[in-house]
């Protein structure tokens, strides 16, 4: 399957990209009770909560990427992507689909025990 990109926009309002780093797992859920767009999805990242949401109007989607519109009826209430790039103002991440997540955390519990394990012997 292609990759899904997407722009995580608005950072500002809340705790800036610096938090945002490539690899890091975020949160997309709808964000339903949004009075200024239908098609709102907040990002999240845990444990500080909302970060910012997916880019939605023509001046804040980049070339390359879906905006919130695109990929809204993709997923139930909440999904998740993976942090590509930062830049100073907004984030480029990758769409995960739900059997991606669940194989890759699966994975990494395994492989941690293994090594905790590993180490008392």
């Amino acid at each position: 399957m292609e990759s899904i990109y997407i722009a995580i926009t608005g950072c500002q309002h809340y705790y800036g990209t610096k938090v945002l780093k490539p690899g890091t797992i975020v949160r997309l859920e709808k964000d339903l009770d949004n009075d200024y767009d239908d098609e709102a999805i907040a990002v999240t990242l845990a444990p500080l909560g909302q970060v910012g949401y997916v880019a939605n109007s023509v001046g804040t989607v980049p070339r390359g990427c879906y905006s919130a519109g695109r990929i809204y009826d993709k997923f139930e209430n909440s999904a998740f992507a993976m942090i590509k790039f930062v830049t100073k103002d907004f984030a480029i991440a990758e769409f995960l689909e739900e059997d991606f997540i669940k194989v890759t955390i699966k994975f990494r519990l395994k492989e941690k025990r293994k090594k905790k394990y590993k180490n008392k012997t």
